[in-house]
């Protein structure tokens, strides 16, 4: 009979750890939580200071059965949830539902899910720590108060079934925000000038660009100006008037943390943050790997750390000096863990053995599982290598009064880049040309090419961007960003569209609401403040319960107000003037899940419905239609033309019943101008106010 039991959290991970262990260990999983707050209830005891009311978990009373016979009969329970606060939480609410003491239990936690690791920890027990469990009863009692306080004012002021969410709401506020500045967005006119010349010696013309004079940089903003400046140059010859040779160096990337891998897998392998954490953790929890068993193949996926132990630092370089020489070894020296131990889990996501390359084990992982884990190993080994060289050439030529220049970069030394390239460096340009000037050349003849540009508006939000910007302002922490975003996209307060993020007109209304009413808990600020607080409840410097006793008052407050002086978002139903073909009645306006619809009063004797088109009172530019605001598949608002598909007119952007005096097209109301529809025209003007 075993005399040990050891309870994680995951089936995955327990078939993994029962491998590494004798006979004498059962290895059992909680899957998850098996107490929680009530949904049913907001769980928090606003009267008595805030107190939770845990309950077990609905579906969960098997599992505890099971869970409380294997402890009676073992002689010592190990809980070896995850790493971090919700673990710590996990194995907390274990030890009370299963009535464990202090002397026949202990916690322990592995970074990795490896044999050497699991057995370490088994010699390095320890108590639960309760400053984590705190930070994670705060955040949670937090998130809980925010939600089932705010959650009944959206119901009742927009329609049942909304949620808002301490950080949610600010991702969706920084992601209104985002687009109210792009549909404010005026595009700038700008020209570029171009030196194609002929050099004595070189076959193929070389390429100089326009960059001022001696005062310094020009910038051209219309044909008028590029014209003067052609008109001075046509007199003077180039002359190759300054060379300077220099060497830069290129540091590699550090390795991954939660936020980093996310980035990058977006960009690099278009995974969805929610996608890269899935098989992030299944690489974690452990594969099979031919020869070898289960192996966890990745360090655990949740952290900000950029720490890499001792031994795995040691083991990377090692594996560099076999594989790549001893001058690809970085010299930085690897941070010190100060005193942690394997297990910590403020170490970044790493291989667990630099050893199994991704091109071993291919045929043991999926596609997908397969590139994830490239990636992780691939930046690992390259944070442990040289910095890349190259040699760089800046050249400037004098046209007169005017000044071009030349840049050329060639690599020296490849260092971390014969293993790794992110995203970002990836793209830029590197060698741009072959030659070497000197102020000897002799340009032979040359060719001026101007060019038109005009510039571009803020980008959308995509996954990747949304995460590093949560991350710069510290909203949220490497476990709540997937979820976040999961979340509005879940409720359609946003959606994708290709990889770009747009908010529905259904996330409008509850961004406004949130706005106008709780103006505090959408403030980026406020909330990286309060993350601030909860990772000092986790240092033991304040008590968890301070932090909604100092939170709570001014919301409550806040919260009543709400209730009282906001007005409806959905009123009576407003009548139309659409007839119903079925029945005679005029329609009116209801709204669903995705928005407004028509519908005829006369339900349920009469079920017919259409979609609800708000008129804009413009006619079609291109047609005898009406402009009409629709939706796309995905609920992103647009501007179309009433006989559609006949009529293929769309634009982002409302337009005016004006035309553009410079070329007759349309004009679009962006910001507090009126623009050409023509990007090309690039006409515009100050809105009238009765346009406004």
């Amino acid at each position: 009979m075993p005399k040990y039991l050891v309870i994680v959290e995951s089936p995955a991970k327990m078939k993994t750890i029962k491998k590494f262990l004798g006979s004498n260990y059962e290895v059992l999983a909680s899957n998850g939580h098996i107490r929680d707050l009530p949904k049913s209830q907001m769980g928090i005891d606003l009267e008595h200071d805030f107190e939770p009311k845990y309950i077990t978990i609905r579906g969960k009373g098997e599992k505890l059965a099971e869970l409380k016979k294997a402890a009676k009969k073992a002689d010592k329970v190990y809980l070896a949830t995850d790493p971090d606060r919700e673990g710590e939480a996990i194995s907390w609410h274990l030890a009370y539902a299963l009535k464990l003491d202090d002397s026949r239990m202990s916690r322990i936690t592995f970074n990795e899910i490896t044999k050497n690791a699991v057995k370490a920890s088994l010699k390095e027990p320890r108590k639960i720590n309760t400053n984590l469990v705190d930070a994670q009863q705060a955040r949670r009692a937090l998130d809980r108060i925010v939600g089932y306080s705010i959650s009944p004012v959206l119901w009742e002021k927009v329609k049942r079934g909304l949620s808002a969410g301490r950080v949610q709401s600010v991702a969706l506020k920084m992601i209104c925000d985002r687009e109210a500045e792009i549909n404010a967005f005026i595009q700038e006119e700008y020209w570029t000038l171009d030196a194609e010349m002929k050099v004595k010696g070189e076959k193929k013309p070389l390429i100089a660009k326009f960059y001022g004079n001696e005062k310094g940089k020009i910038e051209i903003k219309s044909k008028e100006e590029v014209d003067k400046i052609k008109k001075v140059l046509k007199k003077e010859k180039l002359v190759v008037s300054d060379v300077k040779k220099s060497e830069r160096m290129r540091k590699p990337a550090l390795p991954f943390t939660t936020s980093t891998l996310q980035q990058e897998a977006s960009k690099v392998l278009n995974f969805p943050t929610k996608k890269t954490m899935l098989l992030a953790q299944q690489l974690y929890e452990g594969v099979d790997i031919k020869g070898q068993g289960t192996i966890g193949l990745i360090t655990y996926l949740r952290t900000d750390s950029t720490r890499i132990s001792e031994e795995a630092d040691k083991a990377a370089r090692d594996f560099i000096t076999e594989n790549y020489g001893k001058e690809y070894v970085g010299k930085q020296v690897a941070k010190k863990a100060g005193g942690a131990k394997i297990q910590d889990a403020h170490e970044a996501i790493r291989p667990t053995d630099v050893n199994l390359l991704p091109s071993e084990i291919k045929e043991n992982l999926s596609r997908d599982q397969f590139r994830l884990y490239q990636l992780i190993w691939k930046r690992f080994v390259a944070s442990r290598m040289e910095n890349a060289k190259y040699d760089t050439t800046n050249v400037k030529i004098n046209a007169g009064e005017y000044v071009f220049k030349m840049n050329s970069s060639k690599v020296a030394f490849d260092g971390f880049m014969s293993v790794y390239v992110n995203e970002d460096e990836e793209s830029e340009e590197l060698n741009l040309t072959t030659h070497v000037l000197d102020k000897k050349s002799v340009i032979e003849s040359v060719d001026y090419e101007e060019k038109q540009h005009f510039t571009q508006p803020p980008a959308h939000f995509t996954e990747a961007a949304l995460v590093k910007v949560m991350e710069e302002k510290g909203i949220g922490r490497p476990s709540t960003y997937a979820p976040t975003i999961s979340t509005i996209l879940a409720r359609r307060y946003v959606v994708k569209e290709g990889k770009n993020i747009f908010v529905t007109e259904l996330g409008e209304a509850v961004n406004e609401i949130m706005v106008t009413a709780f103006s505090q808990i959408v403030n980026t600020e406020f909330t990286a403040l309060m993350e601030g607080l909860l990772d000092k409840v986790e240092e033991g410097n304040i008590e968890w319960k301070n932090v909604i006793r100092n939170f709570y008052p001014d919301f409550a407050e806040a919260v009543e107000e709400a209730g009282k002086k906001l007005e409806k978002v959905k009123i009576e139903d407003e009548v139309t003037d659409v007839v119903c073909e079925e029945c005679g009645r005029n329609m009116v306006i209801k709204y669903g899940p995705h928005g407004k619809f028509l519908a005829c009063p006369g339900f349920p004797e009469c079920r017919n419905t259409k979609p609800y088109y708000e008129k804009t009172g413009v006619k079609c530019p291109r047609c005898d239609g009406e402009i009409v605001v629709k939706k796309s598949k995905k609920g992103r608002r647009y501007f179309g033309c009433t006989n559609a598909p006949d009529c293929d007119f769309m634009s982002w952007q409302k337009p005016l019943e004006k035309r553009c005096p410079k070329c007759g097209e349309v004009m679009l109301e962006k910001g507090n101008k009126a623009v050409c529809f023509d990007q090309q025209c690039g006409y515009n003007e100050p809105l009238e106010n009765e346009e406004k």
